[in-house]
């Protein structure tokens, strides 16, 4: 799949290769909720927690963003406390506003083999760390559930989607992938990276 946005939507967390070690990492995406009031700005400019930003709607509207990294500070039921009136820490789980991940592709990495852990940029798919190259051609997964539920759909003659937690995704292989003679290669290339061949 050589589009990173052929579907949506883009999951929340997805498996990346490490910008330091080249190891398997995890990417979550940033969570950003408009500040409802003037006088809440300064809070929220002032907060460890959160980074403060102003964004510009489609009609050229300037608008007051916090934003909260998970993947730097937890889930945020532990790490956000004391906030103004009218805000919640479940304001942060699954924010609304700029939900399009390709205009905000802003998050957080977490490395387990190397313990990097800093905000980050994502740029899919070249940051995808389930990733194949066949034919000058790129075949990605977001993470290892869908690399596993790739690789039983290409080995498998039958190309039906049902019974596949990621069917929808699967909906969306490139033809050259899925073709017979492209079977074995893939595979073997896929299974290697899963640590399955």
């Amino acid at each position: 799949m050589t589009r990173p946005y052929e579907w949506k939507p883009i999951p929340h967390q997805l498996d990346v290769t490490c910008p330091n070690c080249g190891q398997q990492a995890e990417f979550e995406f940033a969570e950003v909720v408009r500040i409802k009031l003037k006088v809440d700005i300064e809070f929220f400019q002032k907060s460890s927690v959160f980074e403060y930003q102003q964004f510009e709607d489609s009609c050229g509207h300037l608008w007051h963003a916090a934003i909260f990294f998970q993947g730097m500070h937890g889930s945020p039921h532990r790490a956000i406390h004391e906030l103004p009136d009218g805000y919640s820490a479940q304001d942060w789980e699954h924010s609304r506003y700029l939900s399009n991940r390709k205009t905000w592709p802003v998050g957080s990495v977490h490395c387990a083999n190397c313990h990097l852990r800093r905000r980050h940029r994502l740029n899919w798919p070249d940051d995808a760390y389930f990733s194949i190259a066949y034919r000058h051609h790129v075949l990605w997964a977001f993470h290892r559930e869908s690399a596993v539920d790739l690789l039983a759909y290409l080995l498998n003659a039958k190309r039906g989607v049902s019974g596949y937690r990621w069917g929808t995704y699967l909906m969306h292989v490139p033809t050259v992938f899925k073709v017979k003679k492209a079977r074995e290669a893939v595979g073997k290339k896929l299974a290697r990276l899963l640590g399955m061949a």
